[in-house]
């Protein structure tokens, strides 16, 4: 269901284009060669060049941003939507039905609706679209992303935590009633906008829990979990953590193995899962991941290892949560929905140090 032909680029829009999620995307999108630009939302930056809110992208020919009322929707073949939780379902339901959309948001992760409203705190205004909306973990789900109108790309912390998680509990090699994610996440995931838990001398020099046993992305890990073990009940115990940089993100996990199950099992489970997989990469054994092996790229770094405790496991995965947990992510979809190849203006090595 690509939106391109072999030579015509694909005109995009970024709604919210002024948050760090819609420059992640504007910056990927700059060195994509089958896209094109042509529209820019942010409410309260409208009538603003780019370079005035991102002085980085100022050398580059972008759209002024404007309000999302004012854009010209025949020039827009496709939608990545990165306004916050809770606006986004009344703007897609009402986008021209030529328009295909990966929404960053929340608004569409959740498959049932009673769900979203336990979680969210309101009604959900969308249920039709929903009903349609697909989870857009890549590596999971590539047929259903190529095929949809409409992809949810998953939450950051939820694709960091998954990703190690779902070929194990498919192959029934580890017990779906014991799991424990330990989570942790560079500022960055709270968003740009002026917040006391984000100002520095919050932030900085420590690190502290939050959302304890009440985090949104909770509920969302599960209904994968559950689809991946082939039921509906799954609970997990999982914790976030803010910490005191920029980006990145590392998800812990402790698992119980099945009868007779070792980590060698684990190991060639995931091997084979992500075997010729772009972004997902399992290290050698010992090996343990670092967000700093994968900042400013789309990569997702894994490893298994044998817990202290007998018949236990863990897991370590460390995305960074702007891209793979979030930008990376969405254009990664947006390659699978148009039919590209799934590197296109993906291909950044990390930036280290």
């Amino acid at each position: 269901m690509s939106t391109a032909s072999a030579s015509t680029p694909v005109r995009v829009a970024i709604l919210g284009a002024s948050g760090y999620t819609g420059a992640e995307l504007m910056r990927l999108l700059l060195r994509h060669p089958r896209v094109r630009i042509t529209a820019l939302t942010g409410e309260r930056a409208a009538g603003k060049p780019v370079a005035e809110v991102f002085p980085h992208l100022a050398p580059y020919d972008l759209p002024v941003l404007t309000k999302i009322a004012d854009v010209n929707w025949d020039e827009v073949d496709f939608v990545f939507c990165g306004l916050p939780h809770g606006t986004t379902q009344e703007v897609i339901a009402g986008l021209p039905p030529h328009v295909r959309v990966c929404d960053l948001s929340a608004d569409f992760r959740l498959f049932n609706v009673d769900t979203y409203a336990e979680w969210y705190g309101h009604a959900h205004k969308a249920v039709d679209l929903q009903e349609n909306a697909v989870y857009g973990l890549s590596e999971v789900a590539r047929e259903q992303v190529s095929k949809a109108r409409l992809v949810a790309n998953p939450g950051c912390y939820p694709t960091a935590s998954l990703l190690p998680l779902l070929p194990l509990l498919k192959d029934g090699l580890i017990s779906a009633d014991d799991i424990i994610i330990d989570a942790k996440s560079g500022v960055s995931g709270a968003g740009r906008d002026a917040k006391q838990g984000s100002l520095y001398c919050e932030v900085a020099e420590g690190m502290h829990a939050y959302g304890i046993a009440s985090h949104r992305h909770a509920p969302e890990i599960e209904q994968s979990l559950g689809w991946a073990a082939g039921r509906g009940d799954i609970r997990i115990a999982f914790t976030p953590h803010l910490i005191p940089m920029n980006r990145g993100m590392m998800a812990t996990t402790y698992v119980r193995l099945k009868d007779g199950v070792d980590v060698a099992a684990l190991r060639a489970s995931l091997e084979k899962a992500y075997a010729g997989a772009a972004f997902v990469k399992l290290l050698a054994p010992g090996v343990g991941p670092q967000t700093r092996h994968v900042a400013g790229s789309n990569l997702s770094l894994i490893n298994v290892f044998a817990d202290r405790i007998p018949g236990r496991a863990i897991l370590v995965s460390v995305i960074d949560n702007l891209m793979k947990g979030a930008s990376g992510q969405a254009v990664q979809n947006f390659n699978i929905m148009n039919g590209f190849d799934e590197t296109l203006g993906l291909d950044v090595v990390p930036v280290f140090p």
